[in-house]
This record gives C-alpha cells, sequence and structure tokens, in this order.
C-alpha cells in the first residue's frame, strides 16, 4: 500500500511539471500595445493575471495606478478570430477558452491618455494554462470536495491536459508534415519549369546559331 501511494505521489508530481504557468513583467508606453504568442490546444483554459503600475519622476520607482486607469485586453485565435475584447480595471483577471488549437495572440495595452502623470508604465502579467487555471479551492467549496476527493480531480484534469497536449503536438506534426510536403512539390516544380526554360532557350539558341551560320554560307 505504502508503495502505491509513493508511486501516484510521484506520478502527480510528474503531471505537474508537465503542465505550464510563467509570469514576467514588462515595460510600456501609454499607448504602446504589447502582445504575446501562446501555443493553445482546444479545449483548454487559459487564465492571465495582471497588475498595472505607473512610473514616478520624482522616486524613479513605480508607484500603484491612478484612478480610471485600465487595462484592455484582445485575444485572437489562430484563425485571426476575436476571443476577446474587453477593458479591465488596472489589476484583475480575465480567462479564456481555446476552440481552436494553435497560436493564439494576446494584446495588452491600456487605456491611459496624457492627462495621466506617468509616461511609462509597468505591468506584471502571468499566464496560466490547463489546469493551472483552474481554482481548486473555489471547486473545492462549492462541490463540497474532500481532500482526496480533489487530489483525484486534480489528477484526472491533469491527464486530460496531457492528452490534450499530445494531440495538439500530433496536429503540430501533421501541419508540419503537410507544409514540407507542399514545400517539396514547390520546389519541385519549380525545378521542373527551370529545367523547361533551360531546354526551350537552348532549342532556340541552336536555331539560332543554325540561321545565322547558314547566312554566313549565302555570304
Amino acid at each position: 500500500m505504502f508503495f502505491n501511494r509513493r508511486s501516484l505521489l510521484l506520478f502527480i508530481s510528474f503531471l505537474s511539471v508537465l503542465s505550464f504557468t510563467h509570469g514576467l513583467y514588462f515595460h510600456i508606453g501609454e499607448t504602446e500595445r504589447k502582445c504575446f504568442i501562446e501555443e493553445i490546444p482546444d479545449d483548454t483554459i487559459v487564465t492571465g493575471n495582471y497588475k498595472l503600475q505607473l512610473f514616478d519622476p520624482r522616486t524613479g520607482g513605480f508607484m500603484p495606478s491612478s484612478p480610471g486607469l485600465g487595462m484592455h485586453v484582445e485575444i485572437r485565435d489562430p484563425d485571426d478570430k476575436p476571443i476577446l475584447s474587453r477593458v479591465y480595471s488596472s489589476e484583475g483577471r480575465f480567462t479564456f477558452t481555446s476552440h481552436t488549437p494553435g497560436e493564439h495572440v494576446i494584446c495588452l495595452y491600456s487605456n491611459s491618455t496624457k492627462w495621466f502623470s506617468g509616461s511609462q508604465l509597468r505591468v506584471h502579467f502571468d499566464i496560466q494554462v490547463g489546469e493551472h487555471a483552474i481554482d481548486y479551492a473555489n471547486v473545492a467549496q462549492k462541490e463540497k470536495l474532500t481532500e482526496l476527493q480533489l487530489r483525484v480531480r486534480q489528477l484526472l484534469d491533469q491527464v486530460d491536459q496531457i492528452a490534450k497536449e499530445q494531440n495538439y503536438q500530433r496536429y503540430r506534426e501533421e501541419r508540419f508534415r503537410q507544409t514540407s510536403e507542399s514545400t517539396n512539390q514547390r520546389v519541385l516544380w519549380w525545378s521542373i519549369g527551370q529545367v523547361f526554360i533551360l531546354m526551350i532557350m537552348g532549342f532556340w539558341q541552336m536555331r539560332h546559331l543554325k540561321s545565322f551560320f547558314e547566312a554566313k554560307k549565302l555570304v
């Protein structure tokens, strides 16, 4: 029994490493747009957490944002169709679910105008994908799950996310194979076209030279 429990814990730890979450901060101007590209499988929950700060020229640091300063979030799917376009407050969270596998474009920019004192903005940004985007504390409270039931729920979500990642990798490999085949076909037809053009030019030059030498003989 001890071996089974230990194996399960190791398996859960392994699954946790496979799923990902990452955070960063960046600087933008008042009207500048910053975009990120995330490769996301289909039917996957994505959550973004952000916090906006204003540059204070008196202290040389960043301070909490002014009232009325917000963040505009725009998200487009791999087909360039809008998924989300909304203005949030200066600190908050947005969530969306992908419906098409591939590269999703996430763009952030403030609704700042010239009357704000700060000319530079710092944005703390964190993206969570898959089961990391799920608030399990809220799930446990809402569904009244025990600690063991919640662990099993997390494990099932992780297994489901791994299956989605594997399907997405197969999708990417298929797209890559199609692109490679299309490129090879274009290269082949381009080579055949070049050979055909060279044959026509050679035939034309031979006829031209033949006519030239025949004219020389007549002279």
